[in-house]
């Protein structure tokens, strides 16, 4: 049997201008945590993008350099840029097999990309994805329907949540903030 890898909790939170993108730390392998400092955020595009993931880790890193150059090519245009990699993702022998989601967002947009060539755009200021992704969208809708807390503290108390709850995350998160 294959083992499968699990990991991640990856949240964007959008609030008065910010915009917040949070990860754990966490890799695991069957019942075995692999790595517990794991970085899953990138800052991409001069620093105007934030783009995380979930997933196989070798995956994701090749999506993200395959994003990399749709920016690249698209000059930074994120819309356009997602949907060029859903589309070369879905229909691209190899890159089909691949495993992974990508958490993208500037300064206006946020999306999720899959590998079935989705771009979910969401309908709400916050976008979660990964094995805890359901736990920190859950808290941190809550919080911003019914608090005042900024977007980091939203994003931060979200996390922790997630990490409380979530066997497959923890709470060495990393954070990355656009303006």
């Amino acid at each position: 049997m294959k083992q499968r890898i699990r990991s991640t909790t990856v949240l964007c939170v959008r609030r008065d201008g910010k915009v917040v993108m949070a990860a754990d730390g966490q890799v695991t392998l069957g019942s075995e945590v692999l790595k517990s400092t794991a970085r899953k955020l990138r800052r991409l595009y001069n620093d105007k993008i934030i783009s995380g993931f979930a997933g196989s880790t070798a995956d994701a890193l090749s999506l993200t350099i395959r994003f990399e150059a749709k920016l690249e090519q698209f000059n930074g245009n994120l819309p356009r840029a997602v949907v060029e990699l859903a589309k070369e993702w879905r229909t691209d022998k190899i890159l089909r097999h691949l495993e992974a989601l990508l958490l993208v967002a500037d300064a206006k947009n946020t999306y999720i990309v899959s590998g079935n060539g989705d771009v979910i755009e969401p309908d709400e200021d916050i976008a979660a994805i990964g094995s805890g992704g359901s736990y920190a969208l859950s808290a941190a809708t809550a919080l911003m329907r019914h608090t005042k807390m900024s977007a980091r503290q939203i994003a931060e108390e979200a996390m922790k949540i997630a990490g409380n709850t979530c066997i497959y995350t923890n709470l060495n998160i990393n954070y990355e903030e656009l303006s």
